[in-house]
Order: structure tokens, then sequence, then C-alpha cells
């Protein structure tokens, strides 16, 4: 029978880590990592029985550095294992996830990774959780990539030496791409699997969200620049050309074209209504609405994060966190 190891990794979630250690009950070699907590989460966790590693503060924080020392830790912990149960601290596990996946990676030696359904435990307390609500809803089957929240074989994740720790977001894609570059499937399954809590309520949240994706974006494109397959390259072009190019030739052009460039602004009006067109094919009115209108307001938050992105590379500064969460509080 197969053994399942649990990593959770997390900052200072709080209450939203409690929810997540109750959610896994017991039985299953379990390793929580902390990115410098100061919420009472370390303490918490170990009163839990939960092996715990605490990263050293001297070297930048990223999710994708806390993962690859959970999932070594586990290596110690449980030599055994076969798979590991990535869980982010502020998801909660539905109680038939892993045996269900689990049972899926038994029966299909060619897939490396599974994830399933990720909902927001409270998409009615904002329109923010509520977008992350609809972003979670991605089509089952075979996939690109998968989240933070997923179950891998450490054969394959040891294959390739785990996530790439530089990556402050976005990790989970390019590593998706080198377990696939290897004959590796992804496969998102049609369950229930983790109830995530965004716990945004302002626009601030929101828009720093979005600036995070945007690094992302610039950092996944430029490290597969050379293949012919990269990460998050259309993504990139499009924030090049809808947060920068339109915006500078419309105002720029604006004097020598006795204000005709102007007209170019109504680019962003075709293209929130092929973004609604999209949408309202999968949710409901209302929702393509939201959707389509900070689809829009996003190509800016975006351009944000890739101008953050290729500051620091030029300047030879290491990206940090972009963090958009407050602090839980445990217990």
């Amino acid at each position: 029978m197969s053994v399942v190891g649990i990593v959770i990794i997390g900052r200072n979630e709080g209450e939203r880590l409690l929810r997540c250690l109750d959610s896994l009950g017991s039985g299953r070699p379990t390793v929580y990592v902390d990115s410098g907590s100061t919420d009472g989460s370390v303490a918490a966790a170990r009163a839990r029985g939960v092996e715990v590693v605490e990263l050293d503060l001297s070297i930048p924080f990223t999710a994708a550095r806390a993962r690859n020392a959970g999932w070594h830790r586990l290596g110690s912990l449980a030599p055994d294992a076969d798979y590991v149960q990535f869980v982010d601290g502020d998801c909660e596990v539905d109680a038939g996830w892993i045996d269900s996946a689990t049972s899926y990676l038994d029966a299909n030696a060619d897939v490396v990774v599974v994830c399933g359904r990720r909902r927001e435990r409270f998409p009615e307390r904002s329109v923010y959780n509520r977008l992350c609500d609809l972003e979670w809803d991605t089509p089952i089957g075979e996939a690109d990539a998968c989240g933070g929240d997923a179950l891998m074989r450490l054969d394959a994740l040891r294959a390739v030496d785990g996530y790439r720790e530089s990556m402050i977001a976005g990790e989970e894609p390019e590593l998706c791409g080198r377990l696939r570059a290897g004959g590796g499937r992804i496969v998102r399954l049609d369950a229930e699997m983790t109830r995530h809590d965004a716990a945004m309520t302002s626009f601030r949240q929101w828009w720093t969200r979005a600036v995070r994706a945007g690094h992302a974006y610039a950092e996944g494109d430029s490290l597969t620049r050379g293949l012919s397959r990269g990460l998050w390259r259309r993504e990139a072009q499009s924030t090049w050309f809808w947060g920068l190019l339109v915006p500078v030739l419309a105002f720029g052009m604006a004097w020598p074209t006795r204000g005709w460039s102007l007209l170019l602004l109504g680019g962003y009006v075709i293209l929130g209504l092929r973004i609604y067109r999209f949408a309202s094919r999968r949710w409901s009115p209302a929702d393509a609405r939201r959707y389509a209108c900070f689809g829009l307001m996003a190509k800016f938050a975006h351009l944000v994060g890739m101008l953050r992105y290729w500051r620091n590379r030029m300047t030879g500064r290491g990206s940090r966190l972009i963090e958009y969460k407050t602090a839980g509080v445990a217990s």
C-alpha cells in the first residue's frame, strides 16, 4: 500500500493553519514548514504533534523554498513515503481527497501529479474572494500545471530536484513544465480537494496579489524564453501590449494626431467584451461581468509586477515576497 506524507507551508496563517491541521487528521507523517511567523503558528503546529521546520530568516522566503525544505525533511521522517501531499496553510483538505488521489496515482504510473477542485471558503464575503473562487475553477482532465495544493510522486520530484527556490510566485507551473518534459503527466480530478481562505476584503489586497501574478509572468517567460512552449509567454505579451503599449501610443500620440490616437482606448472595450464572452460560457452573467472588469484592471497591476521583476533583475537585487494577506491569530 502506498505511503503518503504531508507537507504544509505557511506564514502567519493563525486560525487558518489550525483548520488546515485539523482537516488532515492523524496517521500520516506530516511536516509543517514555517516562513518566519510571529503569530504562534510554530507552537500551535508542535502542540498538535507535527514535525516543524523553521526556515532560516537570513535567506529570502519563497513558497518554493518552503516546499523543498518540507519534502526533504519528509524524506528523513518517512523514508518509505511514495507520495507527498502539498498543502498551503490557508487551506482545509477534503476528507476523501488523499485516498481518492492516491488510488488514481496507484492506477496510473505515468501520472506524476494529481490535483482536484479548490474552492474559496468564504466567496460571499467580498468580490475579491469570489474572483479567487472563479480562478480555481479550471477544467477537469489532463493539465499543464497544478497549484499549491497537489499530490505528487516523490521519485518524480527528486528527479527534477524539486521547485525552483528563487521564484516568489508561479513556482508550480514551472515545476510542472519540467515534470512534463520528463514524460510525466499532470491530471486534475473531478473531486473536491481543498477549501482556501483568501481573506481578501480590500482592493489593495487584490491589487497586490495581481502585482505578484505579473511578477510571475515576467519570471516564467524569462526562464523559458528559449523553449518552444514557454511559461506564461502569452500572458506576458498581453500585459506588455495592453498595460503599456496601448496607453503609451494613445496618450503619447494624442497631440500630433489631434486626439485621434485616443480611439485606441476603445480596444479595452473590445477586450472586455471578449473576456466577458469567455467567462459567460462558464459562469453567471454577474460573475462574468466581475471577471471581465477586474481582468481589464489586472493588466495594469500585472505590468507593475513585470516591471518590478525586470528592475530587480537589471539591478541585481533579489526579489522579495509580495504578500497580500494580514497575519492570522493562532490560539
